[in-house]
């Protein structure tokens, strides 16, 4: 059997000759590597994408929700407590710092301006736990918590919507209700958390101040208690010391629910490496569907092709060609035009992925081995699925394939 240039120029002949039926069969391939270049490039960005998200807590992090339970036929809420956040830091010898967290959404006003933003009240151990830094000015002090201090730490979405690029926040005055707020300080830029909130449309104060001034509550009350294990290795048992001294501060028997949750940075790691896994194998999948459907349009096109030149075919034999001539010829012809929707498909998936990155603001870079893939995929369905047509050219009767109009 010969691929040499004889083989590729009467190939490329036969595809000049006849555009329309070659478009045909460059479009299914094009279609499918075009939908795996795609899902690729985008399940890696949308991993990234979350893995930072993930990322902008501690390692170590852990989060202490509320959970509503059953007792005795009536459905309780669980609460979580500023004294809970003190036991932890206090008793779990696998954790190194705990914060009380409050949130609600209010508006802010600075002279004439104003805007509605997220309030958060807390405690120090917050930014470690967070991993915020203080792009200018300082954070708090314990003496502030202690004295409920109106003071408070914007970020840089609130930072440009009530001061002009030339002033410094710092040390301004805000109110928030009817009380004010000296700005001390001003938080490095984050970006969108995991859960969809904007980490920088934020102002960020001493717990007791927001109880006292922002959002009347049930004095000790705390929305989520966040932690740091001392290391990710002692994680588990962090979360286990967390669980155990929470069920004895709320007084749970033996076999009854906890009234709240510890979850980890590590398990929403995991929890994302399995979605991300199943979506991209779905999805996959369904490329790869349009591919098989593709190849399965190049071998009935190649069919037909062998059908309409089938005196053509005959004609060759007669003037000394072999079989193996014909089988390669058909062969190679079935490889370019797979090649062709290859490369084609890769441009517009490579195209479409960036697309859709930079609407989404997600971090799409294409790799090599992608791209090697899919035009690898792609000479492979020419072969697969052109080897049929080919052999049923090669296997012709010269002389019959003679007679045929």
């Amino acid at each position: 059997m010969k691929f040499g240039v004889p083989a590729i120029r009467l190939s490329l002949a036969s595809i000049a000759r006849h555009k329309s039926r070659s478009l045909l069969t460059v479009l299914g391939i094009l279609i499918g590597v075009a939908a795996v270049v795609m899902v690729t490039a985008l399940s890696q960005a949308a991993s990234s994408k979350v893995g930072g998200q993930i990322d902008s807590f501690a390692a170590n992090a852990l989060f202490v929700s509320p959970r509503p339970i059953q007792q005795r036929g009536v459905r309780r809420g669980g609460r979580l407590t500023d004294g809970d956040a003190k036991a932890i830091a206090r008793e779990a010898s696998s954790v190194v710092a705990a914060a009380p967290f409050l949130q609600t959404f209010s508006h802010i006003v600075r002279g004439e301006k104003n805007a509605a933003t997220t309030i958060v009240g807390t405690t120090l151990p917050y930014f470690e736990v967070r991993k915020f830094e203080v792009e200018r000015g300082q954070l708090w002090t314990e003496s502030d918590e202690l004295l409920k201090t109106k003071v408070c730490l914007v970020g840089s979405v609130v930072v440009r919507r009530l001061f002009a690029p030339t002033e410094d926040p710092v040390g301004q005055i805000i109110r928030i209700g009817r009380a004010p707020y000296r700005i001390i300080g001003v938080m490095k830029e984050r970006g969108t958390s995991l859960f969809g909130e904007d980490q920088d449309d934020r102002v960020v104060m001493p717990i007791g101040s927001y109880r006292a001034r922002v959002s009347v509550t049930w004095q000790g009350r705390a929305d989520m208690i966040m932690a740091s294990a001392r290391s990710e290795e002692v994680t588990d048992r962090a979360i286990a010391q967390v669980a155990a001294i929470l069920r004895q501060r709320h007084r749970l028997p033996d076999g009854a629910d906890d009234d709240f949750k510890v979850g980890s940075q590590a398990e929403l790691r995991r929890a994302e490496r399995g979605i991300s896994g199943a979506l991209s194998a779905l999805l996959l999948g369904v490329a790869a569907v349009s591919l098989i459907v593709g190849g399965v349009g190049v071998m009935n096109i190649m069919l037909v092709s062998v059908s309409e030149r089938t005196r053509e075919i005959g004609i060759r034999m007669s003037i000394g060609a072999r079989r193996d001539d014909i089988l390669s010829q058909f062969l190679v012809e079935a490889v370019v035009l797979s090649l062709g929707g290859g490369v084609l498909g890769l441009l517009l998936g490579t195209a479409c992925a960036l697309g859709l990155g930079f609407a989404l603001d997600w971090p799409v870079v294409p790799t090599l081995t992608s791209m090697l893939v899919a035009l690898g995929t792609s000479a492979a369905i020419g072969i697969t699925f052109g080897f049929l047509p080919a052999r049923r050219a090669s296997t012709l009767d010269p002389i019959e394939a003679l007679r045929t109009e």
